[in-house]
């Protein structure tokens, strides 16, 4: 069995091994790392609580 990937940028066959890999070329990776400087990849995360209620739970204890 030969594991097949698809470049994330433009979905071209990758062979494995290969030295851009997961891309299929530099062009797809420099692609791929402008979308991460321009901010459109995001990890979504939970709100941060707000620091006032930080300090209130300090203040009981």
């Amino acid at each position: 069995m030969t594991l097949k990937l698809k470049c994330p940028i433009c979905r071209k066959d990758v062979p494995f091994g290969a030295p851009e890999m997961p891309f299929c070329s530099e062009r797809c990776r420099l692609i791929d790392l402008g979308k991460w400087a321009d901010e459109e990849y995001r990890i979504p995360a939970e709100p941060a609580p707000a620091a006032e209620e930080g300090h209130e739970k300090a203040d009981e204890g």
